[in-house]
């Protein structure tokens, strides 16, 4: 079944569910109650709504002081700007000094495909992977989402989630999602290719694994929810008991999921594996879907590249 509501909303309408029980919880915002799907929000719990305008540095510097004194603050905003913009803050403010700041990056990745490189975060995990003692998490679909914020509203520590924008196919069902941060979820069994995958594109490695499994390639399809901390040990598996890896991003090639899946498979249990994501290129414009399919981050692309790799067709 395919939600008719993106991530975003998911994330927005529990968010107000938890602040409705616990007043602590503020949303701080950057002229983007609109792109967040903030508007109830404001209107229901003002007294724990902050509008800030265009200014970025200065959201997240307003976080880190309402964390000092006892709140829980999510800064909610562009993923592309909350990760460039405000990078320097999230560094000092939030990430060094352990404050207790939820960071929501929304549209992220490719979202804004038609507006360019400007509103592209394809930067954002490899930079942010970079920092010590940051946890950084990117849903699948709307049921994780949800699972997802009731975790995040009652953690300690700085967090950086980002979303994307438009309303994503189902890739759980029921309302008792696993979530547990640091541990990926394994969707499909399978020991002849591992597919890895973040954020919205699990759902689309999800359709490339049983894409390989009409064919007799029987994928093992996993969940990497959380790029940091890592769950190294599934790794670990998944190059021990599979052929080869590919891993699946909306993201730069370096620096992001695929190349924290490299490090932990060069220094275990070394084997054939392709990152796929978007080349270290001037990225086309279109809307995510072109893009997706230029870049062959389809089930089907997925699919063509897992069965390349298992011929040794990769070089």
């Amino acid at each position: 079944m395919t939600n008719t509501i993106p991530c975003r909303e998911a994330f927005s309408d529990t968010l107000l569910e938890c602040a409705e029980k616990d007043r602590n919880i503020i949303a701080v915002t950057t002229d983007s109650r609109g792109s967040v799907m903030l508007g109830r929000f404001a209107q229901e719990c003002p007294g724990q709504f902050v509008e800030v305008g265009i200014a970025e540095q200065n959201a997240i510097g307003i976080a880190a002081g309402l964390a000092a004194c006892g709140k829980k603050p999510f800064v909610c905003g562009p993923a592309c700007f909350l990760s460039a913009r405000s990078l320097e803050q999230m560094k000092v403010d939030v990430i060094y000094s352990n404050t207790n700041v939820k960071v929501i990056g929304v549209s992220g990745g490719i979202s804004y495909g038609p507006l360019g490189a400007t509103h592209h975060s394809l930067h954002d995990i490899a930079v942010l992977r970079s920092m010590p003692g940051v946890t950084i998490l990117l849903p699948c679909d709307v049921r994780q989402t949800r699972k997802m914020t009731k975790v995040l509203a009652n953690m300690e520590g700085p967090v950086y989630v980002r979303m994307g924008r438009a309303p994503v196919p189902d890739v759980y069902s029921g309302d008792d999602v696993p979530f547990q941060i640091g541990k990926a979820n394994l969707l499909m069994k399978g020991n002849d290719i591992s597919i890895i995958a973040a954020g919205e594109m699990v759902r689309i490695a999800l359709d490339a694994g049983l894409l390989l499994r009409e064919k007799g390639i029987h994928a093992r399809v996993i969940d990497m929810h959380t790029l940091k901390p890592l769950d190294v040990e599934t790794i670990r598996e998944a190059a021990a008991e599979t052929q080869a890896i590919v891993t699946v991003e909306e993201h730069n090639i370096h620096g992001g999921l695929g190349a924290a899946v490299a490090e932990v498979v060069v220094q275990s249990h070394p084997l054939p594996m392709k990152i796929l994501g978007i080349p270290d290129e001037p990225t086309v414009s279109g809307e995510p879907s072109e893009v997706f399919q230029y870049y062959g981050l389809t089930g089907e692309g997925i699919c063509q590249t897992a069965k390349k790799l298992l011929n040794g067709e990769w070089e």
